[in-house]
């Protein structure tokens, strides 16, 4: 298994102002393996402390933040020693022990040699609920699902990512099919590692799903055991009522098919509490596509799940799916489509997206995003329709430099549009031209 984010941990390591570094991501994404395997590449040994029921380092944390008390503990807690320069030092699942994650100040301020990196399936969750560290003292790595251009280096496809990353788009029309092809295998087993591992030993769809279901259950039983109890209820509702809610034509959440009458109030600690385990992620509504994004986010907003191989789990999609031609890439109008754009944004851009419609809904551009001073729209086609209506009423009324349908067809620019292949959708940001 390769990961792109080895690289930002090679560039982390011999950063000049190298601060503690905090790996966020939902659980079983790779977030261990990713850390030891860096360790065992750019590091003579590794200390490894897993902090999950650790009732050492509950008691070792309670005390006070001397940095040589800590290491000599550590030290033998991990079982290796520790050596500056020459050792990672690994905290797992360090959000059971909060007072660990106070301690990365002390680290940086007093002891910056040392590499620290700590990690947590539930991070987002003990950061958001009063943990004490302070903004600044520590780096942050989101680690998120496999992505395409990962789940093809693990098929043993890295030859059709060379080829898209030369963007020699009359080459890759010749393999559009293979191309096709893995997107459609894609969409069935997703970015999960143990998932893309199965499917790449043994090519078992049925293997694939029983460990997508077996994942889904896993993160059901975390909202039991971790989550307010009374948030329990609302967190299962909401978590299971996503597939619906982009079954719709507009994909705009609905509170009314959380359940009949529901209201905002009523959902907002379960929907923060989805979003910080980042099992959800939201793609906020602006009015005005200006810079900065954020400033203009409100009035609506669309959920998606972290995976679009356990989205087409949760949904129950057949695996037959996969031999009806492209079906699978309109099913449910699209959503698994819209899915796979929006987490492919953001696992191999690092774009955080909004979205655009207009307040009459006679137009909606599925996807925005920024780029220097430039917002970049998106629309998203899950089949070979060239139409592209909604993105040219938004072109009139603001006229992008650039803007972007990404469709089954083949890579074409015209004079106001650039159409981008689905599986080419890695190289975005390589087609936009220089920010001004």
């Amino acid at each position: 298994m390769k990961r792109q984010a080895m690289k930002e941990l090679e560039d982390w390591k011999v950063s000049p102002n190298r601060k503690p570094l905090i790996v966020r991501g939902a659980r079983q994404v790779g977030k261990t393996w990713l850390m030891k395997a860096f360790g065992e590449k750019a590091f003579k040994t590794v200390a490894y402390v897993n902090f999950d029921n650790n009732e050492r380092m509950k008691a070792l944390f309670k005390g006070d933040f001397d940095i040589p008390r800590l290491l000599a503990a550590l030290q033998i807690e991990a079982g290796t020693p520790i050596n500056r320069d020459e050792t990672l030092i690994l905290f797992d699942e360090v959000q059971e022990v909060p007072s660990a994650l106070t301690s990365l100040k002390y680290f940086h301020e007093k002891a910056p040699e040392y590499a620290i990196v700590a990690a947590g399936s539930l991070l987002g969750v003990a950061l958001h609920g009063g943990t004490s560290f302070p903004v600044g003292k520590v780096a942050f790595l989101d680690l998120y699902p496999m992505n395409f251009t990962e789940f093809l280096v693990a098929t043993g496809h890295a030859d059709l990512v060379e080829l898209l990353e030369k963007r020699d788009w009359s080459l890759l029309s010749a393999f559009r099919d293979r191309y096709i092809d893995l997107l459609r295998n894609y969409y069935f087993v997703g970015g999960m590692p143990e998932a893309v591992e199965a499917f790449t030993a043994r090519r078992d769809y049925a293997e694939v799903r029983e460990i997508q279901k077996r994942l889904l259950t896993a993160y059901e039983q975390d909202f039991s055991k971790h989550a307010p109890i009374e948030t329990v209820p609302r967190i299962r509702m909401l978590w299971n009522s996503i597939p619906a809610q982009l079954a719709r034509e507009n994909k705009k959440f609905f509170y009314g098919l959380v359940r009949e009458g529901a209201r905002s109030k009523d959902y907002e600690l379960a929907m923060r509490w989805l979003v910080d385990c980042g099992l959800i992620h939201r793609v906020e509504r602006v009015n005005k596509p200006d810079v900065p994004l954020s400033s203009y986010a409100g009035s609506g907003f669309k959920l998606f799940m972290l995976d679009v191989g356990l989205l087409s789990a949760k949904s129950g999609l057949d695996v037959r799916t996969l031999l009806e031609g492209n079906q699978i890439f309109e099913e449910f109008k699209g959503a698994l489509t819209e899915q796979y754009v929006q987490q492919e944004l953001r696992a191999e851009s690092n774009i955080e997206p909004y979205y655009w419609s207009a307040e009459r809904g006679n137009a909606e551009v599925d996807f925005l995003f920024q780029q220097g001073m430039e917002v970049v729209p998106i629309e998203v086609k899950a089949e070979e329709n060239l139409k592209a209506k909604s993105l040219k009423t938004y072109s009139d009324l603001f006229k992008p430099r650039t803007a972007i349908r990404t469709s089954m067809s083949n890579y074409r620019k015209e004079d106001w549009l650039t159409n981008l292949p689905l599986y080419a959708i890695s190289q975005i940001s390589g087609i936009c031209p220089e920010p001004v």
